[in-house]
């Protein structure tokens, strides 16, 4: 068997030419469709986390279709229906950054109390002292390290509502469950976030709420839009669903790639199975001549598709592993994110797919093992003779 092998591979070596061209488009096939897969699993995965760390209902007030601040007070009516576990007033907006191009989530906390995350919660839970330290704000990882290479490690300076300068130092850095919060979130006391966004005491930006029995708030979101009219109530499932629209938007142009990639795959199996090269039937004549069965001929061309499809499997599956997480799959990534430089950059979490992997493994291998060994399978039936002329 191990002699067999070695002449498989002497002789893919001999067309070596054909043999490569083959591997190249192989192995981009497989590339481009194990990175998209890979990007999009990842960003469905960061999207479940995200939006599983929301909470239940979210309450706005629209005017003139817009969003806009909406009275605390309606916060502690909310959270006097049945049903409901908690309400809270969030004061939070988006600060840009006009050195780096993109917009940061500064959320308003009260020490020691509870917010509207866990995560947060158990952030605050550690850092809550350093918030009363001054004007002082808490910051994301991702958001620590860009504003260590674009600005002061220790403080920033807030343009205020009313022009002013506001120094803000940078207390502590923690990790959020997601990388999207930890590439764009800032923690601040509540009263200083009014202070740079110049919102008056009273308002918030919207209020969450939270629900004790997950199958009542499509009940309890129904009646605060009855008792509020002009607000705008969202519910994570609403979000869930909006989210996904988007998602299956861009999957369209996923699917244009996928068909192209498709396409080429069986322009190569026509090639293989529309029959042998004259050298490659002369070669199987002369392996007939010298004594060789079917059943070893056969083997050698089973060798020989094996060798091309798994080596380029395997390399174009870990070239877009290096791709799609060292390098954050630039460009491709655009297809599902756009080309906003209105938010701030981050890490695609590494998720495999095994599945999806395998699904790729088994629908192209396969059949081009299969494209291989067909063709070769008639002209190893014939005479000698007969395949040599």
């Amino acid at each position: 068997m191990s002699h067999l092998f070695a002449f498989s591979l002497h002789s893919l070596v001999r067309r070596g030419g054909k043999n490569l061209f083959i591997f190249v488009i192989f192995s981009i096939m497989i590339f481009i469709l194990a990175s998209i897969f890979m990007i999009t699993h990842s960003l469905r995965a960061e999207m479940d986390r995200t939006l599983d760390a929301l909470p239940d209902i979210t309450v706005q007030r629209i005017v003139a279709g817009r969003q806009t601040t909406i009275d605390s007070e309606r916060a502690d009516e909310i959270a006097q229906m049945f049903g409901v576990e908690s309400a809270a007033a969030r004061v939070w907006g988006f600060y840009y950054f006009p050195r780096l191009g993109v917009n940061f989530s500064i959320v308003g906390v009260e020490p020691f109390d509870k917010s509207y995350k866990k995560d947060i919660d158990e952030a605050l839970d550690k850092l809550s002292d350093r918030l009363l330290e001054g004007d002082t704000m808490v910051v994301g990882q991702g958001v620590y390290d860009i504003f260590k290479r674009a600005f002061s490690q220790k403080s920033f300076y807030f343009v205020t509502h009313a022009g002013d300068l506001k120094k803000v130092d940078i207390a502590a850095v923690f990790k959020p469950v997601t990388s999207l919060e930890s590439h764009d979130i800032i923690l601040m006391r509540t009263g200083l976030v009014r202070e740079i966004f110049g919102m008056d005491e009273g308002v918030a930006t919207d209020i969450v709420v939270r629900v004790s029995n997950p199958k009542e708030v499509p009940t309890i979101a129904k009646k605060i839009n009855e008792l509020y009219p002009d607000t705008r109530v969202i519910t994570k499932e609403d979000l869930r669903i909006s989210y996904q629209n988007v998602f299956d938007y861009k999957s369209g142009i996923f699917l244009a790639l996928f068909i192209i990639a498709i396409f080429t795959f069986f322009i190569i199996i026509y090639d293989k199975a529309s029959g042998l090269s004259s050298e490659e039937k002369r070669e199987i004549g002369i392996l007939k001549a010298l004594g060789w069965r079917i059943n070893d001929i056969m083997k050698m061309k089973f060798y020989e598709a094996a060798v091309i499809s798994i080596v380029a499997y395997l390399l174009a599956v870990t070239v877009a592993i290096f791709y799609v997480f060292a390098l954050g799959a630039p460009l491709m990534r655009n297809i599902f994110m756009g080309y906003s430089v209105l938010k701030p950059p981050f890490d695609l979490p590494f998720t495999l797919d095994g599945a999806t992997l395998a699904l790729i493994f088994f629908v192209t291998i396969p059949v081009f093992i299969a494209a291989t060994l067909i063709p070769s399978w008639r002209a190893a039936t014939l005479e000698a003779d007969e395949v040599i002329r």
